[in-house]
């Protein structure tokens, strides 16, 4: 089992890491394009794996697309992160342009490989992988409502002086402001959320997800890295152990929940072929509208987008 990781940077760097210490994967490419920098990250998470038992090999490559060949799956790391001031649509056109070159030479030498995209802004970077490599939109995902969901429980659980474990939650639409947190689908340990607290004070912690990502950004200087890493691993590892895991991820919608031909998050089956099953679930009106707002919104982001010069 090999998996390629495209970008050495913060994300790239912790997924690698991340993924060896579970032990699933024989080997892991982390591949950069700046010179010798995924080797000195390689280098460093490999001499850490022998203190924990792990044998997963972690190689660094230097632009070179031909190592990671046979990938059962490839993340897609890589772009310019978030600076302060800026947003995620600010990052489009000049992150589409990197993620269209990488993902066309990956699957040159990986043409059955999964793609897990990471890319910021996520929906829209999630289509222009898709569209690059015109493969079956099931092998094209989005890591989204994973990170926004772990965001959330953690703002409920600070809320509620409670284990973040117990929380579930489901997240819809794009990964960002828009986001759908759904009020009617949250519980703690089986107990609906609003035995807890209020539709409007649920309403001020959704607002603070919202604000989770930008919060970091304005804190560090730069993305958050360790959340949406471990995000990913966890979809890594439905995936190989084709263990049938629901989250909410950004895929392609072919008419479910009334859309179409736009990536967006929704509740997914994830198994050995990627995602198996778009789960539909039956919204009320206001949680509708909703997701068509966040819907609207990618859309008019894809408008922006300069795609007809890439593909």
């Amino acid at each position: 089992m090999k998996v390629t990781i495209i970008g050495a940077g913060n994300v790239g760097a912790s997924c690698a890491s991340l993924l060896s210490q579970k032990d699933i994967v024989k080997e892991i490419i982390l591949l950069d394009v700046r010179e010798k920098f995924a080797e000195g990250k390689s280098l460093d998470i490999s001499q850490m794996l022998s203190i924990i038992g792990s044998n997963t090999h972690v190689i660094g490559i230097t632009n070179d697309f031909s190592k990671s060949e046979n990938s059962e799956i490839i993340i897609i790391t890589c772009g310019i992160p978030r600076k302060p001031g800026m947003n995620r649509d600010d990052l489009m056109n000049t992150n589409a342009e990197i993620i269209h070159s990488v993902t066309k030479k990956s699957i040159l030498f990986s043409p059955k490989a999964k793609f897990i995209i990471v890319s910021n802004p996520l929906d829209v970077m999630s289509y222009v992988s898709y569209m690059t490599l015109r493969v079956d939109s099931s092998r094209v995902i989005g890591m989204a409502g994973i990170l926004d969901s772990v965001r959330y429980r953690y703002f409920l659980s600070r809320e509620l002086n409670c284990s973040p474990h117990d929380i579930q939650s489901l997240l819809l639409g794009g990964h960002g402001d828009t986001m759908v947190p759904l009020y009617r689908y949250t519980s703690v340990s089986g107990i609906p959320i609003q035995e807890f607290l209020s539709k409007d004070k649920n309403q001020d912690i959704i607002e603070k997800t919202k604000k989770g990502g930008e919060q970091i950004v304005n804190l560090l200087g730069t993305s958050a890295w360790m959340a949406p890493s471990a995000s990913v691993v966890q979809m890594v590892e439905a995936i190989i152990k084709d263990s049938k895991r629901i989250f909410s991820c950004s895929v392609f919608l072919k008419g479910e929940y009334d859309l179409k031909n736009i990536y967006l998050g929704v509740p997914v089956l994830l198994g050995k072929d990627g995602v198996e099953k778009i789960i539909e679930l039956q919204l009320n009106k206001e949680e509708r509208d909703l997701l068509k707002n966040s819907a609207n919104h990618i859309s008019n982001m894809m408008k922006k987008l300069k795609l007809n010069s890439l593909i």
